[in-house]
């Protein structure tokens, strides 16, 4: 039995490893305007491209790192992601071309995806039950916290070192959680308990996943809702600076929105049981459709007054990651109930797809950009709707399962 960390270590470990993907992209959004000016003055836009290629290489690493972590191991797996991550970080740090910051970016995806799926498995392999929930929901408490922080951390660093000095804080960052689990975290997947890595196997399980009509659905929905998280994390600094006139303040907006949307996973595990899964992601994604089209109008029927349309722009903007906690989590549990005995490859699987799909459809809406949040509010309102029509067909055809004619 591997050993056991105390319970306040294990967690701020974990909390850590999580923390990698929400310090990697937000701590970048304040370095978007000077990227773009220095990198891509003719298109600023393009800027946005260092957060949707990171997302895309980690969604692409997470179909891999769960497989590679049961065959050699969880350990290896966090330490060559870690090291991938390190080493891309530095290249984008000294890359002089925007289309070398991306692929840097990409790679850098890659090697955070072993700290996002692999820290989960060390969690199953050592609790389960309501110990491993209680035990996640408090890592979560704790993760909450990066979103809202690392805009501000990222500013004050690029305040003291300019942007580029943001990657060499990726690297101190990443190279403290490894050390960390390395010195620390002993083995949690013995060598008898190891999987050998047999392509077939992985191939059918694949297979599967993807031919299996509700968990297509689910993937579906998961990508839409995704697309609208990526797409407005791309431009919202953006807008805070350009439209606004807010850019200073943007860091503290933000907090307060990741503060706000925190509270979403609280409110869901308090009502999924009593409403159901496919019920709460209906109801916010019909409040998601509402509140979308109320600022589409709103951007459209301007200009109004800062007094108004930037109340309405940070209500909105703060309902969408609102909306992805009340979603997420219970579309991958409708996407895992048939799954259960592929569970390892399925997640990795449905993870993988799932924000693949949601790069592809952020990527044009966010740049289509025009200094207004209407590109925005309009691609995410579409996004919604398609996504409510789509949890709307799983419910007919659940409905069809159980009570064939």
């Amino acid at each position: 039995m591997p050993r056991r960390l105390s319970q306040p270590e294990f967690i701020a470990m974990i909390a850590m490893l999580f923390a990698t993907i929400a310090f990697s992209i937000d701590a970048m959004l304040p370095a978007l305007p000077e990227i773009g000016q220095e990198l891509s003055p003719g298109n600023l836009n393009r800027a946005q491209l260092i957060l949707t290629s990171f997302v895309l290489g980690m969604g692409v690493g997470t179909f891999f790192t769960g497989p590679l972590s049961d065959a050699f191991g969880r350990k290896p797996v966090i330490m060559a992601g870690a090291t991938l991550y390190c080493l891309s970080a530095a290249a984008a740090w000294t890359a002089r071309s925007l289309e070398l910051v991306l692929v840097a970016r990409f790679l850098q995806g890659l090697g955070a995806a072993g700290p996002r799926v692999v820290a989960i498995a060390i969690v199953r392999d050592l609790y389960e039950g309501r110990q491993m929930a209680r035990l996640m929901s408090l890592v979560m408490l704790i993760f909450t916290l990066v979103p809202a922080l690392a805009p501000t951390l990222g500013a004050g660093i690029m305040a003291l070192t300019g942007w580029r000095g943001i990657f060499g804080a990726f690297v101190g960052f990443s190279v403290l959680s490894a050390v960390w689990v390395g010195l620390r975290q002993s083995e949690t997947l013995p060598r008898e308990a190891r999987r050998p890595l047999r392509v077939p196997v992985l191939r059918a399980a694949v297979a599967e996943v993807f031919s299996t009509p509700m968990v297509r659905l689910s993937i579906l929905v998961q990508a839409l809702c995704m697309g609208m998280l990526f797409a407005v994390l791309s431009s919202t600094q953006q807008v805070y600076d350009i439209t606004f006139g807010r850019g200073e303040s943007f860091p503290l907006w933000f907090a307060f929105t990741a503060l706000i949307a925190a509270s979403a996973s609280v409110i869901n595990a308090t009502l999924v049981v009593r409403l159901g899964m496919r019920h709460m992601v209906t109801l916010a994604l019909g409040g998601q459709i509402a509140l979308s089209a109320l600022m589409l109008l709103i951007s459209l029927t301007g200009p109004w007054p800062d007094a108004v349309a930037f109340p309405a722009w940070f209500i909105w903007t703060t309902s969408v990651f609102f909306m992805v906690g009340l979603t997420m989590g219970n579309l991958n549990a409708l996407a895992m109930e048939p799954m259960g005995h592929v569970a390892g490859m399925a997640a990795s699987a449905i993870s993988a797809a799932a924000t693949v799909a949601g790069v592809v459809i952020a990527a044009p809406i966010g740049l289509a950009f025009d200094g207004t949040p209407q590109p925005l509010a309009a691609g995410v309102l579409v996004c919604g709707a398609i996504g409510f029509a789509v949890i709307r067909r799983m419910a007919r055809l659940e409905r069809a399962v159980m009570h064939p004619e």
